[in-house]
């Protein structure tokens, strides 16, 4: 292995460094700083002015926005809502006796009613660490009180700041089409039955208790591509109805066909046409060993070209499954032989790499479960269950139609309104009193972000993308970014029911608010007798993984070192509807880290993959997408940079994907992480910057990408070179 450090000139376009020491974090640079460029956190978002009263004089300063603690990559409560760390820098404060007869500052935060104000804590000018807010909208007071302990405000305001959240604009509904493409309401229209086998778009459906919301004009478009649906011409009774999955044990040497075919589906009691791998849904849970090898035959009897990506898994380039890069499309009626190495143990999973907006979305996934070679890595546990994460965009019609030749939904990506697990709606599970489950979690969704958690358990993160953490910790739910996996061990202490959910705050960006949506995926009963062996004390330790540890030693020195690339991510928009321009221009005015539901259907679903052209940037060359050029030695280690643009008309979130490597994220926003675990797939919150430290471990030509579905189809894609 060489530590090498690629000298690049330039590089940082002027951005400052930002410090990473094992166990030490240093401080990140503020973000309030004057430095804009577009390799830093934004402002914009993570920044707030704070204004002073006329009578205070020339007092100002701001409040800093500073990201939680967190072991994923956004920081949210349970709940859902934004975590932020705050500190406040003020400068020209008078002596709090010029006001009257007070003694001190205290900083406070309320939301827009006012109601409930808490107090922070004393401030001074100068720099001021405040902790934690969570609130999603919210405002920022500094007051001269009387003394230290007041619990509630009573002095004078002196200066006000307010969230970047409270921006958000309610939307004029008196806006033309413009000269937007119209479709009558017939051409909308759906019916109850199995989907038709010639597509037609329908409206798409909206949140059950909210009211459809459309600029005027926009509710009789449809998207300026064809509609798909699976089965066109053919007899859809004569489909075979698919299959729970199964287990699939592999050993060292084996060979698994593995066949993508169309199937019936029966979900929240409509028929629908679906793709499944072995007639299954998910796919077949694949069981392997640490080290062994098999051989994949996969055939393809869809109506769609395809291949199978083994994602995360460092395997052997020519075997990656990415079209275009490392192999071509295997038409229908075609096959292809994989080879698979399991080189690490870990939570994978198997997809499409052609059209993932339709394929996948339609169910070919499944997972791999590669078992360590040290029975002990992981503490006991009675039972494993393997948990993948889904949702599916039904209407009228049954399945919203995708995009023929370009992608739907290219804006957001397409959110569900059917949420799965395992392929159902109601997940269910039966365990006994002190039992500890094993969950292993994958969101293979399109776009959306989960926030799952199990109240009345108690949870354990014991792993992620491709193994264990440094350290075991304990976690109150479980932010999982599309093709993220986490590994958590929950603890069922007395019999009950306990729901596993989906909590999150969506947006209503009409009138620009906040609302809590409350999702139950299904149910563990917990029953019986007592579970046997008793691994509580087992359970209440959390367990260092010196193993872990000593692995990521090897880099540590590589921490501090200055990025050797750096990539910016944007969006460059097309035509699209004027009226949903206009939207976008109003939305401008302020950008969720995370958007977690898809509240604007309509919106959602006119732009496609020519209206939106999503962009991997390359900082030091503005290279974009595929015209990127990387190369790298094998051996190398590489820090490099990500920064997702604020500044963009539509700026989103990105799942970023790396193929055939594996990776550490040093930091988000400059500050540093402090229990590192290998990954392959890192969620960018917009406005954010992310750290990376790449082994390239892997010879070959490798694509990286976000991956929302959407995105990717509509360009968000580079490759990069190991020789």
């Amino acid at each position: 292995m060489r530590l090498r450090r690629l000298s690049l000139s330039g590089l940082l376009l002027g951005t400052a460094v930002f410090a990473v020491a094992f166990n030490r974090p240093s401080a990140p640079e503020p973000l309030c700083a004057t430095d804009t460029s577009a390799l830093r956190p934004s402002s914009d978002l993570y920044c707030m002015e704070l204004v002073a009263r006329p009578e205070v004089g020339d007092a100002g300063g701001t409040v800093e926005l500073g990201r939680a603690a967190s072991p994923f990559d956004a920081a949210l409560t349970p709940a859902g809502s934004q975590r932020y760390d705050v500190t406040v820098d003020i400068r020209g404060l008078p002596s709090p006796r010029a006001l009257g007869a007070y003694t001190t500052y205290i900083a406070w935060v309320s939301p827009p009613s006012l109601d409930p104000m808490r107090k922070l804590g004393r401030v001074t000018n100068g720099r001021t660490h405040l902790g934690e807010v969570a609130d999603d909208k919210f405002i920022v007071f500094i007051t001269a009180e009387g003394s230290d302990s007041v619990r509630s405000r009573s002095g004078p305001l002196v200066l006000r700041g307010l969230s970047p959240s409270i921006r958000m604009q309610q939307h004029s509904m008196d806006m033309p089409a413009g000269n937007a493409a119209v479709a009558s309401h017939a051409e909308h229209g759906g019916d109850t039955a199995v989907q038709p086998a010639s597509a037609r778009w329908f409206m798409p459906p909206h949140r059950a208790g909210q009211p459809m919301r459309a600029m005027p004009g926009i509710d009789e478009l449809v998207p300026a591509v064809a509609p798909f649906l699976p089965a066109a011409g053919m007899d859809v009774a004569a489909l075979p109805e698919a299959k729970p999955r199964a287990l699939v044990a592999l050993r060292d040497g084996d060979t698994l066909t593995l066949t993508a075919s169309l199937v019936r589906r029966t979900i929240n009691g409509r028929q629908l046409v679906m793709y499944a791998y072995n007639g299954q849904y998910p796919g077949p849970l694949l069981q392997a060993h640490e080290g062994s090898t098999v051989m994949v035959r996969f055939r393809n009897a869809i109506d769609l070209p395809s291949a199978v990506h083994w994602h995360g898994v460092r395997l052997e380039n020519a075997s990656d499954g990415a079209v275009g890069v490392t192999q071509d499309e295997v038409k229908a009626g075609g096959e292809f032989t994989y080879r698979v190495h399991f080189r690490d143990a870990g939570l994978y999973w198997y997809h499409p790499h052609v059209r993932e907006d339709i394929q996948q979305d339609l169910g070919l996934y499944g997972n791999i479960l590669v078992r360590p070679k040290r029975p002990d890595a992981f503490g006991p546990a009675h039972r494993e269950e393997t948990l993948i994460l889904d949702d599916l965009l039904l209407g009228a019609g049954g399945l919203v139609p995708y995009g023929r030749d370009d992608p739907t939904h290219a804006l957001m990506g397409r959110f569900g309104n059917v949420l799965l697990v395992n392929g159902e709606t109601n997940y269910a599970l039966q365990v006994r009193p002190g039992s500890v489950v094993r969950l292993y979690l994958t969101n293979v969704s399109n776009t959306r972000t989960w926030n799952v958690s199990l109240p009345g358990a108690r949870m354990k993160l014991v792993g992620a993308d491709v193994g264990r953490y440094e350290r075991e910790a304990w976690v109150t739910h479980v932010t999982i970014a599309p093709a993220q996996r986490y590994i958590v061990d929950a603890f069922f202490p007395t019999a009950g029911r306990v729901a596993l959910v989906n909590r999150v705050q969506a947006i209503d960006h009409v009138v620009g608010n906040f609302f809590p949506e409350v999702d139950t995926l299904g149910m563990v009963t917990v029953a019986g007798p007592v579970a046997a062996p008793d691994h509580r004390a087992a359970f209440g330790r959390l367990r260092v993984n010196r193993d872990v540890v000593g692995d990521i030693d090897r880099y540590r020195s590589w921490f501090d070192r200055a990025p050797d690339k750096s990539l910016v991510l944007t969006l460059r928009l097309g035509e699209l509807p004027y009226a949903l321009m206009q939207m976008l221009r109003k939305d401008a005015a302020y950008a969720h880290p995370v958007e977690l539901s898809g509240t604007m259907p309509m919106m959602d679903w006119l732009a496609t993959g020519r209206d939106a052209r999503w962009v991997l940037r390359d900082a030091q060359t503005l290279a974009e997408n595929m015209d990127i050029r990387w190369g790298f030695r094998l051996g190398d280690v590489v820090k490099v940079r990500i920064a997702n643009d604020r500044a963009s008309l539509h700026p989103m979130p990105h799942p970023i994907h790396l193929h055939g490597q594996r990776f550490l994220v040093l930091s988000h926003n400059g500050v540093p992480a402090t229990n590192l675990v290998w990954k392959d797939t890192v969620l960018l919150p917009v406005g954010d910057t992310v750290d990376l430290l790449v082994e390239m471990s892997n010879p070959g030509r490798w694509m990286m990408h976000c991956h929302i579905a959407e995105h990717l189809q509509a360009g968000m894609m580079g490759v990069f070179e190991v020789k």
